[in-house]
């Protein structure tokens, strides 16, 4: 950031252009808190994207440290002046936020503030966001920017006014970055789709030789062994070829977004699709977790996949929780239903059709373990556990 405000249609114009040159919404939402503390020249500057159940989806802050943004803690609710933007859609520009009536207090590391401003970032009549600043630096000739003292500068009128031109433009870039993430998933899925339906084609047409092929080798054994042993060669270089195809198939199908946002990031998306699509709740809560070596992630991430379909699809549940996160040397993931449940003496028998077979061949796969809580009536817990993090 600069040493000191930036003014002028050359700066307000730079803002616009960086606001606008990002595609990925998590960008699209630094770019606009970095520019709006920049240009009105303030210490801390934050945006929050509203979800559904009184929080915030996302929430990106620009002046506060990394390891003291990990200290303040969960992400805020929304209450107090944050509420009052989301909801009533006007600007708010107070001298003291802290002798607000509506003011809740913060968490024990939170920085203090005082002069506060902010407004709605409005898409039509939705409101898409809440973008705010607070601590108006006095920024003397020569001078480093200082917080201001008591009494002096805070946010003008002038301030309140840029800041909206930024949040019409803010809501225009986040938009766009919305849209095109939409159609990046679609693309996504149709390239699924179509792949899909090759790996079928392809393998049925192998099983499909391996099978004939093999029913002539069983002819043949008693009158013609070397012909026999001929078609078996034959049958061992089909299912070579077909586990080629299918291994090939396997890399192709690794899912995009772990390699380009990682497990934590592509587990909450997924997370909030599957939570507005669906009438049951689906949380999630991941912290602590570093990035994973990409056989591991992509384990963690279908397993969850797997356990978040059961329990959306079969168990009638009405809240899912899903979590990640650390236990020793190890990571951890959790999912936890409140539907139907089933007997775990009877695992073995339904362990196929709910996929758990499967579930537990991942955890293998990466030297790690499955469990399965369960009881009938009493929802189902799944948690896989595997070394790294």
């Amino acid at each position: 950031m600069s040493q000191g405000p930036r003014s002028g249609l050359a700066a307000v114009s730079s803002a616009l252009l960086a606001m606008s040159r990002h595609l990925e919404v998590r960008d699209v939402l630094k770019t606009i808190v970095a520019s709006a503390r920049e240009l009105l020249d303030a210490q801390y500057a934050a945006l929050g994207v509203p979800d559904d159940h009184g929080g915030f989806a996302q929430f990106v802050v620009d002046g506060i440290g990394e390891e003291q943004w990990k200290a303040i803690g969960p992400l805020p609710r929304q209450h107090g002046i944050l509420a009052a933007m989301l909801h009533e859609a006007k600007a708010e520009r107070l001298a003291d936020v802290r002798k607000d009536p509506r003011f809740e207090g913060w968490p024990s590391a939170h920085p203090e503030m005082s002069d506060f401003l902010g407004l709605p970032i409005r898409d039509g009549d939705e409101v898409i966001g809440a973008l705010f600043l607070a601590n108006k630096l006095c920024t003397a000739e020569g001078s480093p920017p200082r917080p201001k003292p008591e009494g002096r500068c805070g946010f003008t009128e002038d301030d309140e006014e840029l800041l909206s031109i930024l949040a019409q433009h803010a809501a225009i870039a986040l938009t766009n970055a919305r849209l095109y993430e939409r159609s990046r998933e679609l693309t996504i899925a149709e390239e699924r789709s179509r792949l899909a339906h090759e790996l079928h084609d392809a393998v049925s047409q192998k099983l499909f030789s391996l099978r004939l092929t093999a029913q002539a080798a069983a002819t043949l054994v008693d009158r013609d062994p070397s012909r026999a042993k001929g078609e078996l060669q034959q049958v061992a270089a089909l299912a070579a070829e077909a586990a080629d195809e299918l291994r090939a198939a396997v890399v192709e199908l690794r899912p995009a977004a772990l390699d380009e946002d990682g497990l934590v990031a592509t587990l909450r998306t997924q997370i909030q699709v599957l939570d507005r699509a669906h009438s049951a709740r689906v949380t999630f809560t991941g912290h602590g977790v570093r990035a994973l070596p990409a056989a591991q992630e992509e384990a963690f991430l279908r397993v969850a996949q797997e356990a978040l379909h059961n329990a959306l699809r079969h168990s009638g549940a009405e809240h899912v929780d899903v979590t990640l996160h650390k236990r020793g040397p190890d990571t951890v993931l959790r999912v936890t239903d409140d539907g139907s449940g089933f007997d775990p003496t009877t695992v073995r028998r339904a362990g196929r059709h709910l996929g758990l077979v499967s579930m537990r061949d991942r955890a293998g796969g990466i030297g790690g373990s499955l469990t399965v809580e369960s009881a009938p009536g009493k929802g189902t817990t799944i948690e896989l556990e595997a070394p790294g993090g």
